[in-house]
């Protein structure tokens, strides 16, 4: 198995199926590295922890088909670390001897035997927009949790609804909706509860566009873009009933504009230290933000916005509110309150096919 191409193409293709790659810890020394196939001049590089895939294919010249499977952090290193332009990789028995120009590293190889089959998603492929569901994702996937010690929490909700898919995610702190119309990956009435870390990989993918292909199995979703595959196992279990923490009546709403609320939040949660939050103020004269840490000081900023309701002051985790706020789009937004212990609801009125909901923090 022989091959030659440019060092930037394998350095990136290395990378992208790295990342599914698993750590050190692993019980299988092979699932650390990455499995290189060479068929005429299609090379596939596949990276797994038995729970998330990624598969890359690039044109290379080939020479001499085969398989190995490369320890996966120090081949990308190596290749990282070679001088630009054409480079060349070639596999004896039990070594992979990788040059370019005059740098020469010889390496031993991981047994491709051992590297496990890999299970793949079933069903009719759906064709989606990869720059809309990148923009979906970008808004609902840093909701979810990441403690393992609830599983459930830290995927991300797939469901039909109203002919297109709906994607939800909370920490039990804040939930994120979001709907994307016309996506009917799923029949109606049926959902799958999609690692938030996959989504994270697929973000990456994405970054590049380009039409992506949609399958999505009873324990397997992969999703497929480019020369890129991305397979995931599916969380088992049942999402929490969600539609009941959004309230339907909000009587206080107060509209601001984006960019002028994120600045403002930024400035003021320079003070909010040790999990402190930010306190809103909202009143006919507008609003105003404020945050206390004892010994520490304070800040308070107030800004021109339009308030309907009864006069009430809230408080919030200034992290949280930063991302809800980021991920919203159009230039004005709207918070809708019912009291400062009930959950508010972050809205952009000309998008609503978004949602926010932020749990207020209790204070003295």
């Amino acid at each position: 198995m022989k091959f030659r191409c440019e060092r930037d193409v394998l350095v990136e293709a290395l990378g992208s199926a790295g990342r599914a790659a698993a750590g050190r810890g692993t019980s299988l020394p092979v699932l650390s590295g990455v499995r290189v196939e060479l068929a005429g001049d299609q090379l596939t590089l596949t990276g797994t922890d038995l729970e998330l895939t990624i598969s890359v294919q690039v044109t290379v010249s080939g020479q001499g088909d085969g398989v190995v499977v490369l320890p996966g952090r120090l081949a990308s290193d190596i290749v990282r670390a070679l001088p630009a332009g054409s480079m060349e990789l070639e596999v004896g028995d039990d070594e992979a001897r990788i040059s370019a120009g005059r740098s020469e590293f010889s390496l031993r190889v991981l047994p491709s035997d051992e590297f496990p089959r890999l299970a793949e998603a079933t069903g009719d492929a759906v064709t989606l927009d990869s720059d809309e569901l990148a923009s979906a994702l970008s808004q609902v996937v840093r909701a979810a949790s990441s403690d393992d010690a609830r599983p459930i929490l830290t995927g991300v909700l797939l469901a039909a609804h109203d002919g297109g898919l709906r994607l939800v995610a909370t920490d039990s702190y804040r939930l994120a909706v979001r709907d994307l119309a016309g996506a009917s990956v799923l029949a109606e009435g049926q959902h799958v509860l999609v690692p938030s870390r996959a989504l994270q990989e697929l973000s990456r993918v994405l970054a590049g566009g380009g039409a992506l292909a949609v399958r999505l199995g009873e324990r397997e979703a992969s999703f497929e873009v480019g020369g890129t595959r991305l397979t995931t196992v599916l969380i088992e279990g049942e999402f929490p009933p969600y539609e009941r923490l959004i309230p339907q009546a909000q009587p206080n709403r107060l509209t601001v504009g984006r960019e002028v609320l994120l600045e403002a939040v930024r400035r003021v949660k320079l003070l909010a230290r040790e999990a402190t939050p930010v306190r809103l103020s909202m009143s006919d004269d507008g609003l105003e933000l404020v945050a206390v840490t004892q010994d520490v000081g304070q800040a308070h900023e107030s800004l021109d916005a339009k308030f309907e309701g009864t006069e009430l002051t809230v408080a919030f985790n200034p992290e949280y509110l930063v991302q809800g706020i980021e991920v919203a789009p159009g230039d004005e937004v709207t918070i809708e309150t019912v009291d400062a212990l009930k959950p508010a609801l972050l809205r952009v009125p000309e998008h609503p096919e978004f949602l926010y909901l932020l749990m207020p923090v209790r204070v003295s």
